[in-house]
Formats: C-alpha cells, sequence, structure tokens
C-alpha cells in the first residue's frame, strides 16, 4: 500500500530531511516511526499524503505515484488517508459532531449521509455522549479521540498519525493508543510516529528507526536478519 524507493528530500537551504529511505508497508501493518526530532518522521509523513514531494526517488501511496500528483488528483489521494496530528487541528466554533462531519462535507459525501456516518465514528471512538460538546468542554485524550473520528470518517484504508500522544497525560495516552491498535485490527495500515519508546516497547510492531534522515533500523529486516 505504501512504497518508498530511495526517496531524498532536500529544502531550498540545502537541508537534507531524508536520504535515500527505502521500504514497504502492506496492509493491516502497524508501524512505528521513531526517532530525534528532526530525524525525518513528520517529512515521511508530509510525503505520504502529498503535501511534499521527493526531490528524488519514488512514493507511492494506495496506487497514486506521489511525486507525479497533479492538483486534482491529491484530494482524491487524501480520502485514502486518515491523517492525526499531536495538536488536534480541531475547529473551535464546532461541536465534535460538526468537526467530524466537516471531513466528509468538504470530500462532498451526500448531506443525508452525514449524520449517520458521523454517530457511527463517535461511537466507536467512545464520544457518542460528547457529539455536541465543543472542544474547549472535552479534555485532551477527548479532543484527540474527535480527531481520529474525523480522521476515520472516510473508512480510508490508511491512517497515518503524526505523535497523537505527545499532548497527552499517560492514562489518555493509553487509551489513544488502544483505540489506534482496534482500529488497525479492523484491517486499517496505521503509520505512527512517536517519541514515547514505552509505547513502542509494549508490542511487537515493526519499528522503523531514522537518524539524521536515513532508517538505521528496521524490525521487519533487521530483525529477520538477526
Amino acid at each position: 500500500m505504501i512504497r518508498f524507493a530511495h526517496v531524498f528530500k532536500s529544502y531550498p537551504n540545502g537541508a537534507l530531511a531524508l536520504k535515500d529511505v527505502s521500504f514497504l508497508l502492506n496492509k493491516g501493518e502497524f508501524v512505528f516511526l521513531t526517532g530525534h526530532s528532526g530525524a525525518g518522521k513528520s517529512t515521511i509523513l508530509k510525503l505520504l499524503f502529498g503535501e511534499q514531494r521527493p526531490t528524488q526517488g519514488e512514493v507511492r501511496v494506495a496506487n497514486f505515484v506521489v511525486n507525479t500528483l497533479r492538483a486534482g488528483d491529491v484530494p482524491r489521494l487524501r480520502r485514502r488517508l486518515g491523517v492525526v496530528f499531536q495538536d488536534f487541528r480541531l475547529l473551535a466554533d464546532r461541536t465534535a459532531s460538526e468537526n467530524v462531519a466537516f471531513a466528509l462535507e468538504v470530500t462532498g459525501a451526500r448531506r443525508d449521509t452525514i449524520p449517520a456516518r458521523v454517530m457511527r465514528v463517535l461511537t466507536q471512538v467512545g464520544l457518542a455522549s460528547k457529539a455536541r460538546a465543543y472542544p474547549r468542554e472535552l479534555s485532551g485524550g477527548e479532543q484527540q479521540r474527535v480527531a481520529i473520528a474525523r480522521a476515520l470518517v472516510n473508512d480510508p484504508p490508511i491512517l497515518l498519525a503524526d505523535e497523537p500522544t505527545g499532548n497527552l497525560d499517560e492514562r489518555a495516552t493509553r487509551g489513544v493508543f488502544q483505540l489506534l491498535r482496534e482500529i488497525n485490527g479492523g484491517g486499517t495500515l496505521v503509520v505512527m510516529a512517536t517519541h514515547d519508546l514505552d509505547l513502542v516497547r509494549q508490542t511487537t510492531y515493526r519499528t522503523i528507526e531514522l537518524r539524521d534522515g536515513g532508517i538505521v533500523f528496521d524490525s521487519a529486516v533487521d530483525e529477520v536478519k538477526a
């Protein structure tokens, strides 16, 4: 579903964010991207949802080649992806249900189908009772669950999570991580960038570690070799 082939990413100031990165991610995997700040985790995610293009090499996501995406193809790619950010990015003047509904409205969903689809994903993340609450009335963990519901409402086969527990306390972190595991259990490919090595150690999920823009460890490859 996702393929990086000898990908480099440099910026106009000469900074090299990625250097010769290659990996293949398959349907149903749960994959951690780890590494210090600036290692390249967020750059990989930005390439995956078409915010940036590689300088060299090829990026394929769900049958789209990111290198050659036309402007009109970017929304089509993003409908195949759910994206969750560390800072939630909820609209403060909209309720939980309205935040989730917005993701359907901008992709042209039939209006008569929106309420049922919104309630389905809010129920999935355990927030059906908070549908009418505004972000300021929700805890950090609840806000992140709304953000996850918004990412799921278009039934994407791939979920990208950029430090989704970075602003949460330990209890909320456990809850959000368990939710991501359940989503993955339903067959969704989950790619999670994180600094939280305690989460990584809790599971045997595949781990790709980055350092200075390159892959220094991929458990799917290195553990097999070992």
